[in-house]
C-alpha cells in the first residue's frame, strides 16, 4: 500500500485517537480507510441522487412539451397539494 503524510486539525488527530483507544480500529490507518469508504459510499449515493434528477427532470420536461400537466391556479393549489399529499399516502390498492 501507498504511504501518505496528511496534515491533520487537532480535532482530526483527537478522533483518530480515540477511535483506535476505543479499540474499534486497530490503527490510524484502519480509521482514515474506513473514512475513505465512506466518502467514497457518499459521493456514490450523491451521484446517483443527481442522476435520478436529472431522468425526473427530463421526464418533466418531455411532459411539459406534450402537454401532460395540470394547471392549478394560484388560490386553488393548497387544495391540490393536500389532494396529492392524501393521495400520496393512500396504501396502493385504495388509489384505485
Amino acid at each position: 500500500m501507498a504511504t501518505r503524510n496528511v496534515v491533520l486539525t487537532p480535532h482530526q488527530e483527537q478522533v483518530i485517537h480515540d477511535l483506535v483507544q476505543s479499540g474499534r480500529y486497530q490503527n490510524a490507518s484502519e480509521v482514515m480507510r474506513e473514512g475513505l469508504r465512506l466518502l467514497e459510499q457518499r459521493v456514490a449515493e450523491d451521484n446517483a441522487k443527481i442522476e435520478a434528477l436529472r431522468q425526473a427532470t427530463s421526464i418533466g420536461i418531455m411532459d411539459l412539451e406534450h402537454g401532460r400537466f395540470t394547471q392549478v391556479n394560484e388560490g386553488d393549489l393548497e387544495h391540490y397539494l393536500e389532494g396529492l399529499s392524501l393521495e400520496a399516502t393512500l396504501p396502493a390498492r385504495e388509489k384505485h
